[in-house]
């Protein structure tokens, strides 16, 4: 019996656009997967790949689209309904992408098996489209409501059910995929990379929310990955910053690092399968804090008590100093208030000087720490 290749693609705003560069290295490596699962940008993609674009197609689609082809603003409705107006942003630039990237039929049609991560925004739960008993809809109109983030885009109607973005509960589906699956390759794009980000104060609405997004969503997403127990997963996590939520400039760049960051994360896929309950790839790490920076807060040790202690000054101490993280691990670094928290790879330190954060590290909202 062959073994099954999941590969998961997260939401992030047009920072999804690295999912074309994780496509493509996919390729070059002659993994293909044998389910689509996603989320936002990242069901969009998945649903358009499997229905037949090819990597150099989904890339120039996304090097054309400018901001006028997606956001134009809902004038009219915000002046005649304002606080009752669904969204800031038309629907039809939205409902047109998904129309030219995928074809319109439903999920019992494809070849292989695809679900899209939504929320039905009445019942306030999550609904996974393209698993059993939700197949006979339209794969367009579940796409765009796993895309229609609450506030820019109006919610979406599929089949009986009223949906919106799947992030708003699970950026990252990799427990639906994993039923499917005896191995998962996991796209995360919706953490942010703060550190070379610009100040969120004075850059308006939708940076601030979109903001609080990538906080909400990475919080979320945290918990199953850490407490992972299901089949083997290779967690690949672009270094991507805030800004690209909603830039149309950096498409190329974005993808270029996807591409980098999957590369990085598949040199050794062959060795990672019957391995339940891991996330790859794994590094040894070296953890160490400032002591004059610590204020014996406490937050490290609340958030990673099997990993940090107080000592007898009221200072944090790691309880082994070096430890062997995943991309998964280590997100109470950047929670500490005063940077005390450093984690350096060990494996490359030697040869590169280079800190987690230079190579795969938790690209969260406060950027200080790593994975």
């Amino acid at each position: 019996m062959s073994r099954r290749i999941a590969l998961v693609l997260g939401g992030g705003g047009l920072k999804g656009f690295a999912h074309i560069g994780v496509l493509r290295a996919l390729a070059e490596r002659n993994i293909v997967p044998d389910v689509y699962a996603g989320t936002s940008i990242g069901a969009l993609i998945a649903a358009a790949h499997l229905t037949g674009s090819s990597v150099s197609t989904l890339a120039e689609r996304a090097e054309a689209l400018r901001r006028k082809d997606l956001f134009r603003l809902n004038h009219f409705g915000m002046l005649l309904d304002r606080m009752r107006a669904p969204s800031i942003y038309l629907e039809e630039p939205l409902r047109e992408l998904v129309a030219q990237s995928i074809p319109d039929i439903t999920f019992a049609a494809l070849s292989k098996p695809l679900l899209v991560n939504s929320v039905d925004l009445d019942q306030g739960a999550r609904v996974v489209w393209g698993l059993p008993g939700l197949q006979d809809v339209s794969i367009r109109d579940a796409v765009y409501a796993s895309c229609a983030l609450p506030g820019f885009f109006p919610p979406g109607r599929v089949g009986e059910r009223t949906c919106i973005d799947g992030g708003v509960v699970d950026n990252l589906p990799v427990s639906m995929a994993a039923h499917f699956a005896d191995i998962i390759i996991a796209v995360d794009v919706g953490s942010s990379d703060a550190s070379q980000s610009a100040r969120a104060e004075g850059q308006g609405f939708a940076t601030i929310y979109m903001r609080a997004a990538t906080m909400m969503m990475h919080a979320l997403q945290q918990f199953p990955l850490e407490r992972w127990h299901g089949p083997p997963m290779v967690l690949i996590r672009p270094r991507l910053n805030d800004a690209n939520w909603l830039s149309f400039s950096d498409t190329a760049s974005s993808i270029e690092q996807g591409y980098r960051a999957a590369l990085r994360a598949l040199e050794r896929f062959d060795s990672y399968w019957d391995r339940a309950g891991c996330v790859f790839p794994r590094r040894r790490v070296q953890i160490d804090v400032d002591v004059d920076r610590c204020t014996g807060c406490g937050t490290c040790v609340a958030l990673a008590p099997a990993v940090m202690g107080l000592d007898a000054t009221n200072k944090a101490f790691p309880r082994t100093r070096v430890v062997e993280w995943s991309p998964a691990d280590g997100g109470f670094v950047h929670e500490c208030p005063t940077d005390a928290i450093t984690a350096t790879n060990v494996d490359r330190r030697a040869s590169q000087g280079a800190t987690i954060a230079d190579e795969s590290r938790d690209p969260t909202p406060s950027g200080a720490g790593g994975d």
